[in-house]
């Protein structure tokens, strides 16, 4: 699927409207880029409503290069996130999960594409998590089965693993249990990587690997 393109933007001043672009962003998505207006932003901004249409056009396009910069942030997080040559397959997925939710909950992708507001906005966002994340994680477990170092089928390691980060985005988890996000997206990446269940008993031959919690970091850190 090609990623829509909804950005329109005209910049014969670009560093002016590189300095729109940031405005917006700190605007926009702290408390939702519906509830703050143009006035807002020109308010921030200390410039004319004129001025900033002249860059962009309507808010649509303001929103859609904003998005445009955040995913070009993630898209290099992850870029270095998957540079890990010699690293044992398990340690390249965990990276890049880990880098993955982090960086989508930052932005608030999820929020974005399941909230209200322009449909256009929230496909283009749908599209861009698509393009930038899961076809990064899809080819990421294809080239584990072809290694095989796989046991499970890629595509559904690829549907588990969507729908576990795509919940936990939006998840009460962390307040329920009193675990930081980043806890929880280890949890769930070894969940996904070795499973929830030890083939047996503790102290029944090898030791199986098993989820670390908060508490297994703490100690093992120290004080």
């Amino acid at each position: 699927m090609e990623t829509n393109e909804v950005s329109a933007v005209s910049t014969p001043d670009g560093q002016r409207a590189d300095v729109i672009v940031e405005a917006a962003g700190r605007l926009f998505f702290a408390p939702g880029f519906a509830r703050v207006s143009m006035d807002d932003l020109a308010r921030e901004l200390g410039m004319s409503k004129k001025t900033i249409y002249r860059h962009f056009p309507d808010k649509r396009s303001l929103v859609a290069a904003v998005l445009d910069r955040q995913f070009a942030a993630v898209e290099r997080t992850l870029t270095a996130a998957e540079d890990s040559p010699g690293q044992p397959f398990d340690v390249r997925v965990q990276r890049f999960l880990i880098a993955a939710g982090t960086e989508l909950g930052r932005i608030g992708a999820a929020q974005l594409a399941t909230g209200r507001g322009d449909a256009m906005l929230r496909q283009y966002v749908e599209q861009r998590v698509d393009a930038v994340v899961y076809r990064r994680l899809d080819e990421l477990f294809r080239d584990g089965h072809r290694r095989e170092l796989l046991a499970t089928p890629p595509e559904l390691l690829s549907e588990i693993t969507r729908g576990a980060l795509e919940r936990l985005l939006t998840s009460q988890l962390p307040h329920e249990l009193d675990w930081t996000a980043a806890d929880l997206l280890r949890a769930t990446v070894d969940t996904v990587l070795y499973g929830a269940i030890r083939s047996a008993p503790p102290g029944a031959g090898e030791e199986q690997p098993r989820v670390a919690t908060p508490a297994d970091r703490d100690e093992k850190e120290g004080p």
